[in-house]
C-alpha cells in the first residue's frame, strides 16, 4: 500500500508540475501573442521625470534615455518628443537631460513615470501633420479596416503596417517624407487594432492571419486607381508584408518592400519578450510551445514566407535594421540580404531599438527610401 500510495503522490506531483507548466507557458506567451496596440513592449523599461526646464527635459539615466534622435515620450495620458541628448547641460550622475521638442498631449511633471516610444505623432495625419486626408474603410476578411488614405499624384500607393506594441499613428513618421515626393499613402489600422475588428481568438498572430488584411489593403489600392504598391512595415507589419508578397492573389502588383525590423522568426520574438518579462529560461520552451498550440504555428507553418532560409523575394527591397534589437534579430536580416542581394538591400542602423530605426537618423533613413523608391515611382 505504500508503494502504491507513493505511485500515486508521484504522478500527482508530475501532473502538478505539467499543469504549472502549461499554464507558465500561456502566461509567458502572453507577451507577443496579447500586446497591446499602444502600449510599450515588455523590453522598454520605465523612466522618471527629474525635472523639467526651457525646452530640456531630466531623465533617470538608462541605456534608453541615453539613445541617439528623435522619440515620442508617453505616460499614462501624456505624450511628448524629445530630441537629442544634451551632455553639457548641468545634470547629476545618475540623469539624462534631453532637448524636449514639444509636448503634444497631457502635461509632464517631475515625478512621472514615462517610457520613449518610436511614436513621434499622436492623432491623424490633419491634425498631426497638417495633411489632407480621407477617413476610409478597406473591406476586410473579419469587417471593415479603418484606414487613413493621403492623396498624392503618382500611381504607386504606398501601404504602411505597423507593428508590435504600436499603431497606425507609428507610420506618420514619414508620412510626410512620401506626401512630399507625392506618394498616395494608404495607412491601415488591421484586425486587433483600436476601430478594426477583433480577431477570433483575441490574439496576435504575428502576421500569420493579418496579412490577409495587408492582402485587403491592396486590394483596395488597386480599385481605387494604383497601379502599383509598394508596402512599407514595421517588425510584424513588415512579416505581413513578406507574407503579402508571396501569398497574395494580386501580388504582381507589389513592386517594392520597405521592411524596418523585421520579424523573421517568430520563436525568437516571442522569446525576447518573454524573457524580457523576466520568465525564467527553463520556461522559455514552454512558451513557444504554447504559442503553437494557441495560433497554428505547426510545422511547415512555422517556416513560411518570413523565415530567411526559406524566403526568396522577388521584388526589391529595402531593409532597415541593427544590431541594437533585442526583440528580432538583425542577423536573420542580414542572412536574408547576404542571400538575395540582387534584389535586397541591408541599410544598417546602430543604437536603435526595436521598430525605431527611423528615430536613431531620420534624415539618413529618408534618404535611404528616396533613392529606393525614386525607380519604383
Amino acid at each position: 500500500m505504500r508503494t502504491v500510495r507513493a505511485a500515486a503522490a508521484a504522478v500527482t506531483v508530475a501532473i502538478a508540475a505539467g499543469v504549472a507548466g502549461v499554464v507558465a507557458g500561456r502566461f509567458a506567451s502572453d507577451a507577443a501573442l496579447k500586446a497591446p496596440a499602444g502600449r510599450p513592449l515588455p523590453t522598454e523599461p520605465r523612466l522618471t521625470v527629474h525635472s523639467l526646464a526651457a525646452g530640456r527635459i531630466t531623465l533617470t539615466r538608462a541605456l534608453a534615455s541615453q539613445r541617439p534622435g528623435t522619440y515620442g515620450l508617453s505616460g499614462d495620458g501624456s505624450h511628448a518628443v524629445v530630441g537629442p541628448v544634451l551632455n553639457t547641460a548641468p545634470h547629476s550622475a545618475d540623469t539624462v537631460v534631453r532637448r524636449l521638442e514639444r509636448v503634444t498631449h497631457g502635461t509632464l511633471e517631475p515625478g512621472d513615470r514615462v517610457w520613449l516610444t518610436p511614436n513621434l505623432h499622436i492623432g491623424d495625419p490633419g491634425s498631426a501633420l497638417g495633411l489632407d486626408f480621407a477617413d476610409v474603410d478597406v473591406p476586410g476578411e473579419l469587417g471593415g479596416l479603418p484606414a487613413w488614405f493621403v492623396p498624392g499624384v503618382r500611381d504607386t500607393w504606398v501601404i504602411t503596417l505597423h507593428g508590435l506594441g504600436t499603431t497606425r499613428e507609428h507610420p506618420m513618421n514619414v508620412m510626410e517624407f512620401l506626401s512630399r515626393h507625392r506618394f498616395p499613402v494608404l495607412d491601415l489600422a488591421y484586425r486587433g487594432d483600436p476601430g478594426a475588428p477583433r480577431p477570433p481568438d483575441g490574439l496576435n498572430h504575428l502576421g500569420e492571419t493579418e496579412w490577409r488584411d495587408a492582402d485587403a489593403a491592396i486590394r483596395y489600392a488597386v480599385r481605387n486607381g494604383a497601379e502599383r504598391v509598394v508596402l512599407h512595415g514595421w517588425s510584424t507589419g513588415a512579416t505581413m508584408a513578406l507574407r503579402a508578397a508571396a501569398r497574395s492573389a494580386v501580388r504582381e502588383r507589389i513592386s517594392g518592400l520597405v521592411l524596418d525590423s523585421p520579424v523573421l522568426s517568430w520563436e525568437a520574438t516571442l522569446r525576447a519578450l518573454a524573457a524580457a518579462r523576466r520568465t525564467p529560461g527553463a520556461l522559455l520552451p514552454l512558451a513557444v510551445r504554447a504559442a503553437q498550440g494557441r495560433t497554428g504555428l505547426h510545422g511547415d507553418r512555422a517556416h513560411g514566407p518570413a523565415d530567411p532560409d526559406h524566403l526568396r523575394v522577388r521584388v526589391p527591397t529595402l531593409i532597415f535594421h541593427g544590431p541594437d534589437d533585442t526583440i528580432a534579430p538583425w542577423d536573420l536580416s542580414r542572412r536574408l540580404a547576404h542571400r538575395q542581394g540582387d534584389l535586397v538591400t541591408l541599410h544598417t542602423v546602430r543604437d536603435a531599438p526595436h521598430g525605431a530605426m527611423w528615430n536613431a537618423d531620420p534624415g539618413a533613413y529618408e534618404e535611404a527610401m528616396r533613392r529606393f523608391l525614386t525607380p519604383l515611382m
